[in-house]
């Protein structure tokens, strides 16, 4: 892209609804392409299998990046028991199974509950974060597993939905850098029968909701004066 194609002076913030399928960089990507923006980034990554709120930085207000990125997020998550996978969602390659039809209700309940508060985590194989350099996905692709060091996380609260076994779905409220998949499988080892994150939905960023977040197919018709009117002035 030549100086000549970028478009200046896009500064702000923009609030996307992502699909499931695609990662956070291609949303990145789809807006520094369709919009010949010079400087994108985001707040958060989602997994590909997850949808909802990602918060986009466009020009200048990617400056402000760690501003944002330490912001709560909110989700609404459906978790399936009885299946382990080595990614900890329904993407990955089955590890283990176990039917939970001996596990009660309110056990589940209790099991979802008990990790409220404050905790350690270890971030999942499969995860974005570095290794001496290399996204630990990378290095899970060829088979190599690392040991992680556990993060401090914590979930402030959580409401369960509905527990239809094998499903459980429940919305949850969390500090930066928890991993939900992760979530979802420990509490399935907690239970002794296994857990993945079956679908996973981000309802809020800090103060920012998805219900004000756009659909990439309704950007995807806008010329540049139509996204401007999207973008919402980033303060410090």
């Amino acid at each position: 892209m030549s100086n000549a194609e970028i478009n200046p002076q896009v500064n702000g913030i923009l609030l996307i609804d992502k699909p499931s399928g695609i990662t956070s960089h291609d949303a990145v990507d789809f807006l520094r392409r369709r919009f010949k923006l010079a400087k994108v980034g985001h707040c958060g990554t989602l997994d590909p299998i997850a949808t909802g709120i990602l918060v986009m930085l466009l020009g200048d207000a990617t400056k402000m990046s760690s501003q944002y990125l330490n912001d709560d997020k909110k989700y609404q998550c459906t978790m399936k028991l009885g299946i382990s996978t080595d990614t900890q969602d329904a993407e990955g390659n089955i590890t283990s199974q176990c039917k939970p039809d001996n596990i009660t209700d309110e056990e589940i309940i209790n099991a979802i509950n008990s990790f409220k508060g404050e905790s350690q985590q270890i971030p999942p194989m499969v995860s974005a974060k570095h290794y001496k350099g290399t996204r630990l996905y990378k290095l899970a692709r060829k088979g190599v597993e690392i040991k992680r060091e556990p993060n401090a996380i914590c979930v402030y609260d959580i409401e369960i939905l509905s527990v239809n076994k094998p499903f459980a779905e429940f919305i949850m409220r969390s500090s930066k850098g928890t991993y939900i998949r992760t979530l979802c499988h420990d509490i399935g080892e907690k239970l002794g029968c296994g857990a993945h994150m079956h679908a996973l939905r981000r309802l809020a960023s800090g103060n920012f909701k998805v219900e004000n977040a756009h659909k990439l197919e309704d950007l995807d018709t806008l010329d540049i004066e139509g996204l401007k009117k999207f973008i919402i002035v980033a303060e410090p």
